[in-house]
């Protein structure tokens, strides 16, 4: 399975997570955000990114996930009726958090908060399966210059 990341070109070229506090994590835990499809990854970048803006330092990343990993998944169902609200953060950094400790499987899939039916890929790269996870391709990435933050 291929699964996207667009991320900053300093981090373009290994699978690390910062750490920083976000959806699925809590501060101090650290995974790898992935997206479905280029698409979506695009616009998870365009809700989520501050700072840096939509400038020229990106590249896109298609990551080669082997059919012969376990996959944890997340069903829309099982998650509250305002999960995805920010303010519910902690709803699922709960559910990622314990994922990763437990060292349930390298990768988590859960549902986008921006396109529910689509899936994003939490990659826990402390799990002993994440070595078989590789970065297949890395190209350059430049946000077409009409969509505006």
């Amino acid at each position: 399975m291929e699964v996207f990341r667009i991320t900053l070109s300093k981090w373009s070229s290994s699978l690390t997570g910062s750490g920083y506090p976000a959806r699925w994590n809590s501060k101090g835990i650290y995974v790898v955000y992935t997206a479905g499809s280029t698409a979506l990854a695009i616009l998870e970048n365009i809700a989520h990114r501050n700072g840096e803006g939509l400038n020229k330092n990106f590249k896109q990343i298609t990551i080669e996930i082997p059919k012969s990993l376990g996959i944890k998944k997340v069903s829309l169902k099982s998650l509250p009726k305002f999960w995805y609200k920010v303010e519910n953060y902690n709803v699922c950094q709960e559910i990622g958090d314990r994922w990763v400790r437990n060292q349930e499987t390298a990768v988590l899939e859960v549902p986008s908060s921006i396109v529910t039916n689509e899936k994003n890929y939490i990659l826990n790269p402390n799990h002993q399966d994440f070595r078989k996870i590789k970065i297949k391709s890395i190209q350059d990435f430049e946000f077409d210059p009409r969509i505006r933050k």
